[in-house]
């Protein structure tokens, strides 16, 4: 996933969230999604975190 961008991964989530809640999917496809979103999640917010990193950084002169 390194080569995702946030954009790219929010757009995922999205796509998985409307997958979900259209309510046609067997367990097992279930189970992936879910799965996928939850390491996308931890992507976003891991990116969301580096940012807010380099943003401190930058207004403290580092």
């Amino acid at each position: 996933m390194s080569e995702t961008s946030y954009t790219q991964a929010m757009q995922r989530l999205e796509l998985i969230l409307s997958q979900l809640e259209e309510g046609n999917k067997t367990v097992d496809e279930l189970s992936d999604l879910v799965k996928e979103a939850a390491a996308l999640v931890k992507f976003c917010r891991e990116k969301l975190r580096t940012t807010e990193v380099e943003i401190q950084k930058a207004f403290d002169g580092e």
